[in-house]
């Protein structure tokens, strides 16, 4: 049995908020402290925390999760689209949209991990990690 430790970050993250978690704890690695930075950034995760942990001997990510004034969730959705078993890559002509540009797929390039909308901007294309809306 093969593990996919992205998939086990965004499945956290969505059962998290469906029980109106305030923060969740995943198992860091830099790819996923990067992931965890751009859903920062864009909206979606109200914090990043790096915490070592001496007892465990294995760091973690402590995200927080974002609610709206009512207890709405931020992340409706979010699915992983390149899996271990079937990458999906696309050009810059093929970058999905998500929900009419109001969502989020996450790509990887060779300029690091990019919303689409920056890929899309500076033309470059690479593997779709997920999509979030």
């Amino acid at each position: 049995m093969h593990s996919d430790p992205i998939a086990d970050m965004l499945t956290r993250i969505r059962n998290g908020t469906r029980v109106y978690k305030d923060s969740v704890d995943v198992p860091a690695s830099k790819f996923k402290k990067q992931l965890a930075q751009l859903l920062l950034r864009e909206g979606y995760i109200s914090s990043v925390e790096y915490v070592k942990d001496q007892e465990d001997k294995f760091d973690v990510l402590r995200l927080g999760l974002k609610y709206g004034a009512k207890r709405e969730q931020v992340i409706k959705h979010i699915e992983r689209i390149s899996r271990p078993g079937r990458r999906a890559y696309v050009s810059h002509e093929d970058l999905p949209r998500v929900h009419k540009g109001l969502g989020l797929a996450v790509i990887s390039t060779s300029r690091g991990l990019l919303p689409d909308r920056e890929a899309r901007k500076l033309g470059v294309g690479g593997e779709v990690i997920c999509v979030i809306y």
